[in-house]
């Protein structure tokens, strides 16, 4: 069964807005009305509509997350996460990021999602170290695929070289 969930999980270094997905997921702050780094990115991309959208969510839960449609983007929802700001890692930061992705994950096997793009949560301005981060991205993803088949793929979107070099490593070492 690994080969099988390895097939199902791709990384890819570039723009997770230019991607061909059913949905792509925001690592957004609490008030998903946008800001910098790839949230910026995504919004932008996006559209003004999507800012409007976001303002009737009320914001969103730091490890919970919330589904809009793409709007100017190719993928047809943008699920939006707030992943934790690292404070040294004894603050429940791990659980917090691990329910990021199993949020994103249940929200888009409830909206019939096959294909969705991840962005390195909460690695940039909120500082969680990317090894770390990338382990458990990879742990909760492919224990999520182990028991749900509706996801066809699921892609790991590196914005820079190190990142994508460490998830290649990781995820090589999955069984």
């Amino acid at each position: 069964m690994g080969t099988s969930i390895k097939n199902r999980i791709d990384i890819v270094h570039g723009d997770i807005t230019k991607l061909k997905v059913d949905a792509i997921v925001n690592a957004a702050n609490s008030s998903l009305l946008g800001g910098g780094g790839v949230d910026g990115a995504i919004h932008r991309a996006a559209g003004p509509e999507l800012l409007d959208y976001c303002r009737k969510l009320n914001g969103c839960p730091t490890g919970e997350a919330k589904i809009t449609p793409g709007f100017k983007l190719s993928a047809k929802f943008v699920i939006h996460t707030v992943g934790p700001v690292w404070r040294g890692g004894n603050y429940g930061e791990e659980k917090l990021l691990s329910n990021c992705y199993i949020n994103s994950l249940q929200l888009a096997v409830k909206n019939n999602v096959k294909t969705i793009a991840f962005p390195a949560i909460s690695t940039g301005v909120y500082g969680y170290p990317v090894e770390e981060a990338t382990k458990i991205a990879v742990k909760i993803v492919s224990e999520f695929l182990k028991e749900d088949n509706s996801i066809e793929k699921v892609i790991f979107v590196c914005f820079d070289s190190n990142t994508y070099n460490i998830y290649e490593r990781i995820l090589s070492t999955q069984n």
